[in-house]
């Protein structure tokens, strides 16, 4: 029998929202194995919460810039928000965010590109050295389109902020559309395009989630498919961008805005600063020690 431990525990119930026990349990159905105890409390229709913005480090600034049909944006993170504020770590950003317009392949094509005679990430280490506090980059995205628009949500300075958007169009009035578009997709957070751009291992495995869902209520295999069906069409509703309901016209989705705009998406990039990392969460594992036994 794999040891369920306090820290794998711990570490499912960061992940879901679920308590303790409900997690230990999942655990040892799926011995230790946290993405399959993920699916596992789904599919007992146990509530999962999303991460919230609380529980992620978000220190550090988003970059983005525009010249031409091309658009940049980084991260770029920092142990505290006091260094972000920095005009040394500020003026750093905006010069990476320049050069990621044609270096922004990827975080390591990024970091090895050349800044003043030595690679981005030896500029890095002496900007550490300088301000005493780690940093990191952390990832970059180039967005091309006829037209592309920038956003900065939550503005630190010019260029500079805690969301970065962009967003490329094609159409006459790309430019005003695309200001509101990248406005809503700060605020709504999509994660895909089109439905034709949700992979099909992602759409196989949510089905498989609402399936699950479904005959535990005891409902016939026909009526089974429809549930299914409704809420894979609510899936899309909140992650795909031109099924989101507009955010300024909730009463309109994206797709009709910007159709009814003479415009079309034709792709976007969205960062927010610390998505996705997990704040240190001090003694936690000791709690849940005490409390599981």
């Amino acid at each position: 029998m794999v040891d369920i431990n306090a820290k794998l525990v711990g570490e499912l119930r960061e992940k879901t929202g679920v308590g303790m026990m409900e997690c230990k349990k999942a655990l040892v159905a799926c011995e230790g194995d946290l993405e399959k105890a993920i699916d596992f409390l789904r599919k007992k229709g146990v509530s999962v919460a999303e991460k919230k913005a609380g529980r992620v480090a978000n220190q550090g600034l988003v970059g983005l810039t525009v010249k031409g049909n091309k658009g940049a944006v980084v991260e770029l993170n920092s142990e505290t928000d006091f260094v972000a504020k920095n005009t040394d770590f500020q003026a750093f950003l905006k010069q990476v965010v320049d050069l990621a317009l044609d270096n922004g392949k990827d975080i390591e094509t990024l970091k090895a590109a050349q800044l003043n005679g030595k690679s981005v990430q030896d500029n890095l280490v002496d900007l550490i050295a300088k301000i005493g506090e780690n940093m990191s980059l952390r990832r970059v995205a180039v967005v091309e389109g006829e037209t592309v628009v920038p956003y900065i949500h939550t503005m630190t300075a010019e260029g500079l902020g805690k969301i970065g958007v962009l967003v490329a169009l094609t159409g006459a009035n790309a430019a005003d559309v695309g200001k509101k578009v990248a406005m809503h997709i700060a605020a709504s957070a999509p994660k895909f395009l089109s439905i034709a751009d949700v992979d099909a291992d992602t759409a196989a495995h949510e089905k498989g989630i609402y399936a699950e869902q479904a005959r535990a209520s005891g409902k016939p295999e026909a009526i089974i498919e429809k549930m299914v069906e409704g809420r894979m069409r609510k899936f899309y509703e909140e992650t795909v961008l031109l099924e989101q309901a507009f955010i300024m016209d909730p009463d309109k989705k994206v797709k009709d805005v910007v159709t009814e705009a003479g415009c079309t998406i034709t792709s976007f990039a969205r960062f927010n600063l610390g998505e996705g990392i997990e704040k240190k969460q001090e003694d936690f594992a000791a709690e849940v020690a005490k409390q599981i036994g």
